[in-house]
């Protein structure tokens, strides 16, 4: 009796055991996995398309994979075969991709080429159904990369990045993300511009070669709608750095299901000029629901305000010293016209110490609370004077 009853209790052990893992190591249905991942690109902005499906293990093999852009200028890319590593369901149809990589991409056309290293994505995840008002209905990546990008022609590289990445986190509840990026090692190399005009100003403002990094990092909050865009840097040598942050509420989920259904609209039919300009009216008008919080946007320079003020007295005939107290002469009658209100002279003061001495200059936009979009162009159309007042804008120059 006693080893019926053990023999009995390992069954039944083993037959929960089944039930229990039987969805872990059930097979991954490929053909659903790249229908999920198409219908989450919400804005309708292109399509994967497979000539075959393996699925071997945990591992899913798109062979003889194109991407194709939709829209007015709809191109496909051919990609290749692309392996879905480690590739896990979960629940609600969702799946988990551990990494994606992507083949070297190398397009020549005529003189020009186009090569991208070191491609992949990591930490994917594709929602199991697009119609969700929170962040699981959105496909999502903790990381993405690439390698060096080259762009030659005729021969000479004109262009390049040494690497580009990117990655975003969810908050632990899962009610908002943060991300961030950069891109490094940004060469230019002007040189070869043949038009007269163009190549005398890349020489007198120093250009030949421009080098220089990109970074971004910001956050989400869809239930409150709140997106706050940090910082956002370009940042090149012997030019100078170029920083802007924004805030805005209103941006929530619901929101950006109907911007992206907008966007298909457009690009459902983007020869039909009517339907066209009906869909940027409706895009216009979901702009409505949003509030602006604050926003920033600061220069510091790195030489290229003085070679710009050279170049702009060499092309009037005179020096860089006279151009500078020409602009300064100028600003007053441009801000008049601008009708700026209180805020003329603030801007004149700063812009006349930027001039004497380019260090840095800085407008911030920043309202005891938050202004409705309607308010502001409102204010915009009927009373411009007051647009500065509204927002809390105020304009600083050469700060520690």
């Amino acid at each position: 009796m006693t080893h019926f009853r053990t023999t009995t209790r390992l069954l039944m052990a083993g037959a929960a055991f089944a039930v229990l893992s039987g969805q872990a190591f059930a097979a991954i249905d490929g053909q659903d996995l790249l229908a999920k991942i198409n219908a989450a690109y919400a804005a309708g902005s292109g399509v994967l398309k497979a000539e075959s499906i393996e699925v071997n293990g945990n591992d899913v093999v798109l062979k003889g994979t194109t991407f194709t852009a939709t829209g007015p200028q709809e191109k496909s890319i051919v990609l290749g075969n692309l392996t879905l590593q480690d590739v896990t369901a979960e629940d609600g149809g969702a799946y988990h991709i551990d990494r994606i990589e992507f083949p070297e991409v190398n397009v020549t056309e005529e003189k020009s080429s186009f090569n991208i290293k070191d491609l992949y994505l990591a930490g994917v995840r594709v929602p199991g159904s697009t119609t969700g008002d929170d962040l699981n209905s959105l496909m999502m990546y903790e990381e993405a990369h690439s390698g060096p990008i080259t762009v030659t022609n005729d021969g000479k590289q004109v262009f390049a990045i040494s690497e580009a990445s990117g990655s975003v986190s969810l908050a632990e509840d899962e009610s908002s993300l943060s991300f961030e990026g950069s891109v490094t090692g940004i060469k230019a190399d002007l040189t070869s511009v043949e038009d007269a005009n163009s190549k005398d100003a890349i020489d007198g403002l120093g250009l030949q070669t421009v080098n220089g990094d990109i970074s971004v990092s910001g956050s989400w909050e869809p239930a409150s709608g709140t997106i706050n865009l940090e910082d956002y840097t370009f940042d090149f040598t012997d030019v100078g750095s170029l920083s802007m942050s924004v805030a805005l509420s209103g941006y929530t989920m619901d929101l950006v299901k109907q911007f992206q259904e907008t966007a298909r609209t457009m690009q459902a039919d983007p020869k039909n000029e009517q339907a066209q300009q009906a869909a940027g009216i409706a895009m216009f008008g979901l702009m409505q629901q949003m509030s602006f919080k604050s926003a920033q946007i600061s220069f510091e320079d790195a030489g290229i305000t003085q070679r710009g003020l050279d170049y702009a007295g060499k092309q009037q005939g005179s020096d860089g010293e006279q151009m500078a107290q020409m602009v300064k002469g100028m600003v007053p009658l441009l801000l008049a016209q601008a009708k700026l209100g209180a805020l003329q002279n603030e801007v004149s003061e700063a812009v006349n110490a930027f001039i004497d001495d380019p260090k840095n200059i800085t407008v911030t936009a920043e309202p005891e609370k938050e202004v409705p979009f309607p308010m502001i162009m409102g204010a915009a159309m009927g009373a411009p004077e007051s647009v500065p007042a509204l927002l809390g804008v105020s304009v600083t120059a050469n700060d520690e």
